[in-house]
């Protein structure tokens, strides 16, 4: 299911006739109760338990990336959507949110095997090495997924072949031959109409086949004032807008029935009545989202894996894969009688320089040699601060440098070096003030909160990059507060220039405490880095949480009046002092000792291009090149 595999599967104008509609109920809303989830150190975590008091628990948030297909190595546009993802995750798990987040590969079809063939390989034996190289990429760039499908899994086959049988009991599967021009690298029929020269697929410009097949089908074409009707009652089901105007033409244009088997290729599922052919590549692909929820070693039941978490609360897709998402999948749901997904988020694709990246152009971008020569924070905090989500987005090595030095490297790892440096060499490295008492009266600490909660907004809103936005801002103007305040100079005075002095190392440091945690969806690496310089644990920031502090406040302030009215007094404690909120300023105590000044992010030299050769071919070899090697530190 990954980027560039195909739009639509063979068109047929007929109609399975006499077949049943089913109607189907809108998803429930999401509950936002807090369910507390130790974070762990490892990629793959906990899965969710099927105990009997599960169905009094919070609903999960439930995450997934594609399954990508394993034709090929992971690219750097599979790297993006699973960065993004992870961000997401990370910004829910914050929240105190039970998040389900799926990632995967996509095994089977006719590409599958011929790609095996040429490398030498069985089938089997190619697809557990490429998804492999997922998972090894997913630990590299610092993915914390919690349930990992392969669509070659037992389990999943069994989803499928009981949701097949679903939809076909609802009479919206019919047997129909069909003749056609078929491209193998999309796995699909094509129109002439929309073919290039000498009857070229437009994407792989490689020439089409003619087909003839007899094919089983799904009446598609039943589902289109459904369809029209799930988007006009829920319009954030496709986002952004500009993918909704997409979906919303493809529907009005007319929906026609695809071909979900083939009969030419062997390597799939084969369908349940007819064991000739194999069930399409995305009518399988597609049910992983469900089939990932059960546990391993679970029974393949597809009620019990819709009754863990099913629907999901979000699909995270590539734009050339949307309709697949936002047309085909809703339908094939609504058939079996089965919730459609909360909303489907398509992103935008990356460019190299301002030009496509291909192979035969020359100009591709590795994601394994990225991590191996920048490190995963770097590589995370440019893709996603950069690209404004949603869109298409730019990768070019000197702006990557410039960006990552800029932001990284000098407004968050100076500001941090400098002020720990100056605690160590005044103060012994300890608080000498609480950070409330510290900043009283002080602008800043204000200031910081509303650009944290302008930060949370807009993780919320999926606006990655504005968010990264929020924080850094928040370190703009820590370096502002510490130049303009001098505390070097104050300390040189003595008396009360050097009490303010220390006091203002504390509020430094307090704002520094604070970024760590907004900018943890994004760099989780560098956040835990800066959060132990403060004298914290690792144990202490895997339970961190953030709560906004409007919604506090709001919350404190209608408790206090309701219980004034009822019993004629304020109520004894507030609701600040029984709940524990960690993005609040007031983080810091006095007596804290600080950890000793240490560079947490390493400002990027310009390799050579001899060096950056040698890096390529080290991550090529499997060998992981230090991020610190060939920088030098802020």
């Amino acid at each position: 299911m990954a980027a560039g595999r195909a739009f639509l599967g063979a068109p047929c104008s007929s109609l399975a006739t006499g077949a049943r509609r089913l109607a189907f109920a809108s998803p429930p809303p999401r509950t936002l109760a807090p369910a507390l989830r130790r974070r762990v150190p490892g990629r793959c975590v906990a899965s969710v338990s099927s105990s009997p008091d599960a169905a009094s628990a919070p609903e999960p948030y439930v995450l997934t990336t594609p399954l990508y297909y394993v034709n090929a190595p992971p690219h750097m546009g599979s790297a993006y959507t699973t960065i993004a993802a992870d961000a997401i995750a990370r910004f829910q798990r914050l929240l105190e949110k039970k998040v389900i987040f799926i990632t995967g590969t996509d095994e089977h079809g006719e590409k599958i095997a011929t790609s095996a063939e040429a490398s030498g390989r069985n089938p089997k034996e190619h697809c557990d090495a490429i998804s492999s190289s997922y998972k090894m990429l997913w630990a590299d760039l610092d993915i914390e997924y919690d349930k990992f499908i392969r669509t070659t899994d037992h389990k999943h086959e069994g989803v499928v072949n009981e949701f097949y049988s679903r939809v076909l009991s609802s009479g919206d599967i019919y047997r129909a031959d069909y003749e056609g021009l078929y491209c193998v690298n999309c796995e699909e029929y094509k129109d002439e109409k929309e073919l290039a020269e000498n009857n070229s697929c437009p994407v792989h410009l490689k020439p089409c086949v003619a087909r003839k097949e007899d094919n089983y089908f799904f009446a598609l074409s039943k589902y289109q004032h459904k369809l029209e009707e799930l988007l006009a009652r829920n319009p954030d089901f496709v986002r952004p807008s500009h993918r909704l105007n997409e979906v919303q033409g493809w529907i009005k244009g007319g929906l026609r029935d695809f071909s979900i088997s083939r009969a030419s290729v062997d390597w799939g599922i084969p369908v349940p009545n007819d064991t000739k052919q194999t069930i399409y590549v995305w009518f399988d692909a597609l049910l992983g989202y469900i089939s990932a929820l059960l546990d391993d070693g679970e029974q393949a039941s597809l009620q019990q894996a819709i009754d863990h978490g099913w629907p999901a609360s979000l699909h995270l897709i590539g734009k050339d894969i949307l309709r697949f998402h936002a047309v085909y999948w809703p339908a094939m749901l609504m058939s079996a009688g089965i919730s459609v997904p909360d909303a489907v988020f398509g992103h935008g694709f990356l460019t190299k320089d301002g030009m496509k990246m291909g192979k035969s152009l020359g100009n591709t971008l590795e994601p394994k040699d990225l991590v191996a020569r920048f490190g995963a924070d770097a590589v995370r905090y440019f893709f996603l601060r950069e690209v404004e989500f949603g869109n298409d987005g730019d990768y070019s090595e000197e702006r990557f440098i410039n960006i990552v030095n800029a932001h990284l490297a000098n407004t968050i790892g100076n500001l941090l070096n400098r002020t720990l440096g100056l605690l160590k060499k005044n103060c012994n490295s300890t608080l000498a003030f609480d950070s409330i008492a510290a900043a009283d009266g002080v602008p800043l600490r204000e200031n910081v909160e509303n650009l944290v909660d302008k930060a949370k907004h807009h993780y919320e809103n999926l606006l990655l990059s504005s968010a990264c936005e929020s924080v850094l801002e928040i370190g703009n103007l820590g370096n502002l507060y510490i130049d303009e305040q001098a505390p070097w100079s104050c300390f040189k005075k003595g008396g009360e220039s050097a009490e303010k002095a220390a006091k203002d190392l504390v509020i430094i440091l307090e704002t520094m405490r604070i970024i760590a945690i907004a900018l943890t969806p994004i760099t989780p690496s560098l956040s835990l880095r800066i959060y132990t310089q403060l004298g914290f644990t690792e144990d202490q920031f895997r339970v961190l949480r953030w709560v906004c502090s409007i919604i506090r406040d709001m919350l404190s302030d209608f408790i206090s009046f309701s219980l004034q009215v009822l019993y004629g007094h304020p109520p004894k404690y507030s609701l600040a002092s029984s709940e524990k909120e960690d993005t609040k300023w007031g983080g810091l105590k006095a007596g804290q000792v600080m950890m000793e000044p240490k560079p947490v992010f390493a400002r990027i030299e310009t390799e050579t291009k001899e060096e950056a050769q040698a890096s390529s071919k080290a991550a090529k070899g499997g060998k992981k090149k230090s991020p610190s090697k060939g920088l030098v530190e802020a």
